[in-house]
């Protein structure tokens, strides 16, 4: 999901679609998916454009 997905409130809404074109395809050819329904990655807890940058403390 992308960074704007996250933080407007949209992941639940795109996670929920998700699953259910999954379901879709496992009810139209379940010899497709080997020994369980396909779930959607889970939504990410953090997501970043540009991730800031860890940097060590300066040495005195």
């Amino acid at each position: 999901m992308t960074p704007d997905q996250i933080h407007f409130g949209q992941a639940d809404a795109i996670h929920a679609a998700r699953q259910t074109a999954l379901d879709a395809a496992f009810l139209r050819t379940p010899e497709r998916f080997v020994s369980q329904r396909p779930k959607p990655p889970q939504i990410p807890t953090a997501v970043w454009i540009n991730p800031s940058k860890k940097t060590e403390p300066a040495q005195a």
